[in-house]
C-alpha cells in the first residue's frame, strides 16, 4: 500500500510532536519533513514533494494563508491541509481562495484529522463539521441579501474591508495591517482599493474622515 507522503509545518514543537506521532501510529501515513515557518514549509515542499501539507496560519516569517498561495502557485498537485485553532470566517475564506484543499481544527479528534488527510489526498475537500456550518450560514446570509444596483449608493463593506478600514483610520501602515490580520501587503491594498471605490473616496485621509464620521474609531480625548 502506498503512503500518503506528509509534511507538517507549524511553530510549535509540541503540535508538531503529537502529529509526527499519531500519524506514525499507522503505516498509511509517512511524515517526510518538518517546518518550523513559512517560508521554509514552501522549501521543503519543493524539495520533497509531499503529498499533502499540513500547515498553520500563525507561523513567522511567512503566514499559512501566504505559503498556500506559493505553494499552489509552484506545486499545484500538492495538497494543502489547514489544521489551526482559528475559527473565524474570514481566515476560512482567505484560506479557501489561497487554495486550501481542507480545513480543521487542532481540537479535533484523531480520526476526524486521519478523515481529514485520507479525503483530502484523494483530492476531495474537507472541512470540520464546525467550519462546514460556518459556510453554509454564510451562504445561505449571503443568498437572503437583497440585490443592490450599482450607482445606489454606498455598497456594504466587508467584514474584513471594515478591519482594514478601522486600521487604517488607526494609522497603521499597509505591512503593519497585512501582519496584524494574517494577510499579504498587495491584499490589504486591494481591501484599500475597494474602499476607495465602494464609498467614493480617493485618498486615505478621506477614508479615515469617513471613519470618524462612522464612529468606528475612538477620537483621543
Amino acid at each position: 500500500m502506498k503512503r500518503i507522503r506528509i509534511l507538517l509545518a507549524d511553530d510549535h514543537s509540541i503540535v508538531r510532536g503529537g502529529l509526527r506521532s499519531l500519524f506514525k501510529a499507522t503505516k498509511e501515513f509517512a511524515v517526510v519533513g518538518e517546518a518550523t515557518t513559512g517560508d521554509e514549509a514552501v522549501r521543503l515542499v519543493g524539495r520533497l514533494k509531499p503529498d499533502i501539507a499540513i500547515l498553520d496560519i500563525s507561523m513567522p516569517k511567512l503566514n499559512g494563508i501566504e505559503a498556500t498561495k506559493l505553494i499552489k502557485e509552484r506545486h499545484p498537485d500538492v495538497k494543502i491541509l489547514i489544521l489551526t485553532i482559528h475559527e473565524n470566517e474570514e481566515y476560512i475564506y482567505e484560506m479557501i481562495r489561497a487554495g486550501a484543499n481542507g480545513y480543521v481544527l487542532k481540537d479535533a479528534e484523531k480520526q476526524e484529522i486521519f478523515t481529514a488527510v485520507r479525503t483530502v489526498a484523494s483530492s476531495e475537500p474537507f472541512f470540520s463539521p464546525g467550519i462546514s456550518k460556518l459556510i453554509i450560514e454564510r451562504f445561505v446570509k449571503k443568498a437572503k441579501e437583497p440585490y443592490v444596483q450599482p450607482g445606489g449608493g454606498h455598497r456594504k463593506l466587508t467584514r474584513r474591508e471594515e478591519e482594514v478600514l478601522r486600521l487604517i483610520a488607526q494609522g497603521l501602515t499597509g505591512r503593519e495591517i497585512a501582519e496584524k490580520l494574517y494577510l499579504s501587503t498587495s491584499t490589504v491594498n486591494t481591501h484599500r482599493a475597494n474602499l476607495m471605490q465602494k464609498l467614493d473616496i480617493h485618498d486615505t485621509a478621506g477614508l479615515v474622515r469617513f471613519a470618524i464620521q462612522q464612529g468606528m474609531v475612538e477620537l483621543p480625548a
